[in-house]
């Protein structure tokens, strides 16, 4: 009869990459066998550390022993929440990420307090920086910095950054390579703000306007107006009108466009009025409707019969937090 230790390296290397940390790095004692596998580098790609509260001492160790060459893709948790007493995010540790992680290409934070920490610490070779419920100074992100940070930054998420303002969404054109930029929650930008800093992120080919107090008509009139190459819209429909979803009528690469709710209003397009702005866009693949109510009704056949060469979701408002879009 067969026994676990019959199991070939390559199903226990999928076991283990289920564990978390924590749970992974114990079963590396159990014995040698597993001490190998679990320091595979396949295991150690992408690493989810927002589960827990570590001292700066374990996060140290798990980068030298385990992470280095290995690491792709970081969450890391902050302690913003945690009292003045506990420990921080420090330069010195984020400039070791970027010496001992060469390959490191996306970075996330959650609930970090970053006011200390000046960005030229951040690794240069993120394509992807995440930041959720986190603070940062003024000093982040604006244009007169080194324009040598972070060169290669593809995509930007800005998720619940309350410091985050119409000077730092202005800095955000100095990242000649950003394609993709996520604002959910920022309230400090306006629609002045937005207008102006789109007329030079006109590179961008992916725009989402999640949660904030901007008007959905206005954040499409500047898309229409500056963002002639993007792919995708994604945005929370207050404050959208027939006349204002018109705006993006012909759009000429414009392949996913998804409405979310619930901030709902009268003016809300009817489905057959998003059926006709829809026709008039070429390349448009993707429709996705979430949180307005209209799941199971009459409206999702209206929206799935009037557009044959889309493919159109009807959803209830996502319940999590904006980590469910990469």
């Amino acid at each position: 009869m067969a026994t676990p230790a019959d199991l070939p390296d390559s199903v226990y290397l999928e076991i283990f990459s289920y564990l978390s940390v924590r749970d992974r790095i114990r079963s590396s004692r159990v014995c040698r066998r597993w001490k190998r596998l679990v320091d595979d580098r396949r295991l150690w790609r992408h690493v989810d550390l927002t589960l827990y509260t570590m001292r700066p001492k374990v996060l140290w160790h798990l980068l030298r022993r385990y992470m280095a060459s290995r690491l792709h893709s970081l969450r890391m948790g902050g302690y913003l929440l945690s009292g003045s007493q506990a420990p921080q995010l420090s330069p010195a540790l984020l400039r070791a990420l970027g010496q001992k992680c060469p390959n490191l290409t996306r970075l996330c934070l959650h609930v970090a307090n970053l006011t200390m920490v000046p960005i030229t610490s951040l690794p240069c070779t993120l394509r992807t920086l995440e930041l959720h419920s986190c603070e940062i100074s003024m000093a982040w992100l604006l244009r007169e910095q080194d324009p040598t940070v972070l060169p290669q930054l593809e995509c930007i998420v800005l998720d619940r950054v309350p410091a985050f303002r119409d000077e730092h969404l202005q800095g955000l054109t100095r990242f000649q390579a950003l394609r993709s930029l996520v604002l959910g929650g920022t309230y400090r930008v306006t629609e002045t703000g937005l207008e102006s800093s789109l007329q030079e992120l006109n590179y961008l080919q992916r725009l989402e306007v999640l949660g904030c107090t901007l008007s959905a008509d206005s954040t499409l009139r500047s898309v229409s107006r500056h963002l002639r190459g993007v792919r995708k819209i994604r945005l929370t429909v207050g404050g959208l009108s027939a006349p204002g979803l018109a705006a993006l009528e012909r759009m000429p690469v414009l392949e996913s466009l998804c409405l979310q709710g619930p901030l709902v209003t009268p003016e809300m397009p009817s489905p057959e009025e998003i059926v006709s702005s829809c026709l008039t866009m070429p390349k448009l693949r993707v429709l996705e409707v979430q949180g307005l109510g209209w799941e199971g009704q009459e409206a999702e056949r209206v929206l799935c019969n009037g557009l044959p060469h889309c493919s159109v979701i009807v959803r209830p408002c996502p319940k999590v937090s904006m980590d469910w879009w990469m």
